[in-house]
């Protein structure tokens, strides 16, 4: 199990909700995910039309926990009227809060990030913030009230797995005690189970399940790397070496001559 600001989940696998072909292959993707908690897009949802109500009642259909973020989101300001918008909407407290610094990479603007972490934790949110995997802004997240740590392991969308397994690595080690989730770049199952073998608690991906050729199957193929890199962690695989270590010992054999 594991816990985000007292609630418990079992699955470590988080989905996004955004870029199916359709709400039918959306629902069996995240069956075959076994997923509990979906994020969803304010964004899309929001407006005074309420344009995305169908979908949001959709996701209600699913009996699972949302999790709504601030996506595209490039200002304090902003992040926080959207999350504001999102507790009065979803009527939840928990927030992944977005604040974008970079069009080309959607890297976190990350003193906007700790700023509006700040009010919006003051003003009673749970915030989830979607960081990148330096120390010290770590640091001023958790001061600024956040219990759940998001850093990237790649741009969003970028497929390209983990960019920086020591970054990652050092942000487990200092911060043992705090639920971290690689949160962004990840294109297939083996950077999933890569992320989890590292100590982190859960995954949370989209582009690379919605916009893969089976997103079911893709799914799928993702909640059982997740399973497999978790179980591998807890089972605590070799370090890497400098020689060769033979399998089977040599002390105590027989030495045939002629």
């Amino acid at each position: 199990m594991i816990v985000f600001y007292g609630v418990e989940v079992s699955s470590r696998l988080l989905l996004g909700t955004a870029r199916y072909p359709s709400p039918a292959v959306l629902e069996r993707a995240i069956k075959e995910s076994g997923a509990e908690i979906v994020t969803v897009s304010v964004r899309r949802e929001g407006g005074a039309s309420r344009a995305g109500q169908s979908f949001w009642s959709f996701v209600q259909s699913l009996g699972l926990r949302v999790l709504p973020n601030t996506a595209g989101c490039h200002s304090v300001q902003e992040a926080v009227t959207t999350a504001h918008m999102a507790r009065e909407l979803f009527d939840t407290t928990w927030i992944k809060l977005e604040v974008i610094g970079d069009a080309d990479t959607l890297q976190p603007e990350i003193f906007g990030l700790v700023e509006a972490a700040r009010i919006l934790a003051q003003d009673g949110f749970e915030v989830f913030p979607y960081t990148t995997e330096d120390l010290v802004v770590a640091d001023r997240l958790v001061e600024a009230g956040c219990r759940v740590l998001m850093p990237w392991g790649a741009p969003i969308g970028s497929a390209r797995g983990l960019n920086n397994v020591y970054g990652l690595r050092s942000l487990r080690a200092h911060f043992p005690d705090i639920p971290l989730v690689v949160d962004a770049g990840l294109g297939v199952p083996s950077h999933a189970a890569a992320a989890m073998e590292l100590g982190y608690d859960a995954v949370l991906l989209n582009t690379a399940v919605a916009e893969a050729g089976d997103p079911v199957a893709m799914a799928r193929a993702f909640a059982l790397a997740v399973e497999a890199g978790h179980t591998a962690f807890l089972a605590q695989p070799l370090e890497p070496r400098d020689m060769a270590q033979p399998s089977t010992p040599v002390i105590g054999r027989a030495v045939l001559g002629g």
